[in-house]
């Protein structure tokens, strides 16, 4: 990447960030993000990411991105899993074993349905 020299370069590069993200948004892709900071992966968020992978592999869903991201900040509900769907409002799930992650990715993946038992925030509208 070429360094920024001034303040058109940086106009150019959050142009191009919003015009991938309204790519997603459109595309109705989803994104899955895992939180993995060492707070997640000492209650388990790596064997959480495994399942998630294998529920998609398994079961062939499509338009799936899933990342790993750092501490979410809620390290009483690690591990903890995001999904923002298209353009839809970000769902964070907590204390997401293994188990759980299997229901949460039926439900809301799968069926389209908000996994109730461990929601802990969806995002909301802004005015």
């Amino acid at each position: 990447m070429d360094a920024v020299k001034s303040l058109e370069d940086l106009k150019k590069i959050q142009d191009k960030a919003l015009e991938n993200h309204n790519m997603r948004e459109a595309s109705g892709a989803v994104q899955i993000i895992i939180g993995t900071g060492t707070c997640g992966i000492a209650v388990g968020a790596l064997e959480t990411l495994k399942t998630v992978l294998s529920y998609i592999e398994k079961n062939q869903i499509k338009d799936v991105d899933v990342v790993q991201a750092g501490c979410i900040g809620l390290c009483s509900q690690e591990p903890i899993l995001e999904i923002i769907k298209g353009g839809s409002k970000k769902t964070s799930y907590g204390k997401v074993s293994p188990e759980i992650a299997k229901k949460i990715m039926k439900s809301h993946i799968v069926e389209g349905n908000i996994f109730q038992d461990n929601v802990i925030q969806i995002e909301k509208e802004q005015n």
